[in-house]
């Protein structure tokens, strides 16, 4: 029996073993794109090459059997660097963004097109769960905001964008009837955290650091809790009635609220360094004077932080909204409390300050028209609506499921199920763009009742082909044409109903991409 090490593990496997297989069976994980288990192997990725060091052979893992003597390592240099290329090459041809534009455009990064498809299937609490995960104060940025995701929306390449505000504004007023969010808030830590300044990114920051199980408390020099949202907006533009009600959800977060008191005066800012864990500062446009008292860097734009931790100068002090940027976004600020209320817990626990994930994404950028005509095969083309009673009225339930259902869903429905996009994570950095020039176009196949073919998405690694042949499916689906054109289709010009048969389950279960999908994600 075949005895070999990887990565230093000595492994013995039986005769015909893949080198893939033994490092499974010492639990070492090697990426592979076109391997399933089960199935013949199929050698088209180069994902999984590894280094053999006797000989410093570079190996696809996949195919190479283990032979006695082998010393095989995983993640040599060299063996990255191929991976690194074969990623690419695969990318290049990956027609599809990870995240919808206006999920990458908005300040936030709430996830847009998840909060649209439950307003559309009348699941209006869904939603205001979702919105609730990235931004602490729906009701009011769904009046306020200036929806710079709106200008993002690919559907107003073709007509009119989604009202995304306004049904961001709806899944708020008519779930929040029904939901005291959060549902699940962790065990106490018995971290104090003290912040500085009640305006929306303060806020955020203690509902998101409440939920996490650390006591917040807030002070702030103003009779009541807001800011400039509070002082600074006409009660028309936003009734302090909404205002109060989510203010209210953090308050019964435990949050303890400390007003008309003034850090300087009322509190010495040394006694919150001495009496608290971590400080959070949010205070607005506050004076250099003042901020040199608070002996953090500063500049004349505000306190100097990280631009991903909000960590200043000083590791226990974070700092958002006006006080390092000036500007009048509120969605802005209540992404920095997000923000930091992810890198102090990270702090808290101990870990080291990374902030918020900063996950790979692919963009497609501009796309042609006949592909917007492709991304429309699911959309309703209804025109853009506005409320009935106009916009300081907001939608009715009927109207947001009627606006929602415009949405192209031009976001990946296997966004954080992709091992493409998690092994571009693993070997690179940043956004990739795709080229539009010699990339496949965007297409849709919907003839299948439950699922969505996206071809442009698809890689060529066969697991969807062999599934089928193995099944005995007929026509079950194949590789149509020959060399660089080749593609997987069904054969006949059959419907991908017949040729994905009783298999549909595995192939959308297997697929590494957004290729095959269920059309209800």
């Amino acid at each position: 029996m075949p005895r070999l090490t990887i990565n230093g593990h000595s492994i013995t496997v039986d005769p015909g073993t893949t080198i893939l297989d033994a490092a499974r069976v010492a639990g070492i994980i090697i990426p592979a794109m076109c391997n399933l288990k089960g199935l013949p192997h199929f050698t088209s990725c180069m994902v999984c090459v590894v280094q053999e060091k006797n000989s410093s052979r570079l190996l696809p893992s996949c195919s190479a059997l283990a032979t006695d003597g082998m010393v095989v390592e995983t993640d040599t240099n060299e063996a990255r660097h191929v991976r690194t290329g074969s990623l690419s090459l695969l990318m290049s041809e990956h027609a599809g963004d990870c995240q919808a534009p206006c999920t990458t455009t908005c300040p936030a990064h709430m996830n847009i097109p998840l909060m649209i498809r439950q307003i559309a299937a009348g699941k209006p609490l869904e939603a205001l769960t979702t919105v609730y995960d990235m931004i602490a104060l729906p009701g009011v940025l769904g009046r306020i905001c200036p929806a710079p995701c709106e200008k993002a929306c690919r559907r107003g390449r073709i007509d009119a964008p989604l009202s995304i505000c306004l049904l961001k504004r709806f899944s708020a007023d008519d779930g929040a009837a029904g939901i005291s969010p959060p549902a699940h808030v962790s065990p106490s830590t018995q971290h104090r955290v003290a912040i500085v300044g009640a305006g929306p990114a303060g806020l955020a920051a203690a509902f998101y650091l409440a939920q996490s199980g650390h006591a917040c408390t807030i002070f702030d020099d103003h009779p009541h809790p807001g800011g400039q949202l509070r002082y600074g907006i006409p009660e028309y533009l936003l009734p302090s009635t909404v205002l109060d009600r989510e203010i209210k959800h953090i308050h019964d977060l435990g949050v303890n609220f400390r007003m008309n008191t003034r850090v300087g005066s009322d509190i010495a800012f040394e006694d919150l360094k001495a009496g608290y864990d971590a400080i959070i500062l949010t205070p607005g446009i506050t004076s250099p004077d003042i901020l040199a008292t608070w002996k953090v860097e500063f500049t004349p734009r505000g306190i100097k932080v990280d631009g991903h931790t909000f960590r200043s100068s000083d590791e226990k002090i974070f700092a958002g909204g006006e006080v390092i940027q000036a500007g009048h976004m509120a969605v802005r600020a209540v992404a920095h409390g997000k923000s930091m209320a992810i890198s102090i817990d990270q702090f808290l626990g101990g870990l080291t300050v990374t902030g918020p994930p900063n996950r790979f994404e692919s963009r497609l950028g501009k796309i042609e028209a006949a592909e917007g005509q492709e991304l429309m095969k699911e959309a309703s083309p209804h025109v853009r609506i506005s409320p009935i009673d106009g916009p300081g009225t907001g939608f009715t339930q009927d109207e947001a499921i009627r606006e929602s259902k415009r949405c192209m869903h031009c976001d990946c429905r296997k966004a954080e199920a992709c091992k493409l996009r998690d092994y571009m994570e693993a070997h690179m950095t940043g956004p990739m763009h795709v080229p539009a020039e010699g990339r496949k176009p965007v297409e849709r196949n919907i003839t299948h009742p439950r699922v969505i073919f996206e071809s442009g998405k698809c890689i060529k690694c066969g697991i969807c082909v062999r599934i089928t042949t193995h099944a005995g499916e007929k026509p079950g689906l194949a590789f149509l044409g020959r060399g660089f054109d080749a593609m997987v289709g069904v054969p006949f010009g059959a419907s991908l109903e017949a040729g994905l048969g009783h298999s549909a389950d595995q192939c959308v279960k297997e697929c590494p991409t957004g290729a095959l999908a269920w059309k209800e994600l």
